[in-house]
């Protein structure tokens, strides 16, 4: 794994050099965000650990303007400012994830492989496949021009099948994407919250688009299928 570190205090970019380095990974240092900018504009890094609080441009700003320039690394935010609003800020400005100092070197780990897991295409703001338009950040849903209200569950679910259209995704990714990881209830849920979804953007409009893969669970055709 290939990782750029973006830390202004030297012992804490040390650290995480060295550690990350004691796990096999090759890391790129600077304590930057305009290095940043053309560090990952011009090189191929599977993952940056970016610090909120840094000279110049911040982290926020950092990450943002990556996304503008269409550089799709994951990005996890790293920093001591633990408070909703800039774990909101980071996480809607682009970011991938967000671990608050002081942490535990192996969660740090651990989240880093789980970033650096996700697909690095282009993440836009606000999604659109064919007449459907999704903000995640607003939480708000479209379906050719007309606004759809839609629960937490059914905006996470959509979400989910609008970031990977045409790809089938099994019970599993679907309940992962609505409920969590720690959700025990593995009955019919999803069956039964793709039906709410289906009644609410598709029935009424028209549309089939969310299909049943047989044996393997649903998928959001997109208009070239």
């Amino acid at each position: 794994m290939r990782i750029l570190v973006v830390e202004d205090e030297p012992k804490m970019a040390g650290l995480l050099q060295r550690g990350l380095g004691e796990g096999g990974a090759v890391v790129d240092v600077t304590d930057r965000g305009e290095d940043a900018l053309w560090m990952a504009g011009s090189s191929q890094y599977d993952v940056l650990l970016l610090d909120v609080m840094l000279p110049g441009i911040d982290g926020f700003e950092t990450c943002r303007r990556l996304r503008e320039a269409g550089v799709w690394t994951p990005v996890l935010m790293l920093t001591a400012r633990g408070e909703v609003e800039d774990r909101v800020a980071g996480l809607d400005g682009g970011a991938d994830d967000y671990l608050t100092k002081p942490f535990a070197f192996q969660e740090l780990e651990a989240r880093l492989r789980a970033v650096a897991r996700r697909d690095t295409g282009e993440r836009p703001a606000v999604l659109e496949v064919g007449d459907l338009r999704l903000d995640p950040a607003e939480r708000r849903a479209w379906r050719g021009g007309v606004e759809v209200v839609l629960t937490q569950t059914e905006m996470s679910l959509l979400e989910a099948f609008m970031r990977r259209p045409g790809r089938a995704l099994s019970r599993l990714e679907l309940l992962e994407a609505g409920w969590g990881l720690t959700f025990e209830d593995r009955s019919n849920v999803v069956a039964v919250y793709v039906g709410y979804l289906r009644n609410k953007v598709d029935r009424p409009f028209g549309h089939e688009d969310i299909e049943t893969v047989r044996g393997v669970g649903y998928r959001l055709r997109t208009p070239a299928l």
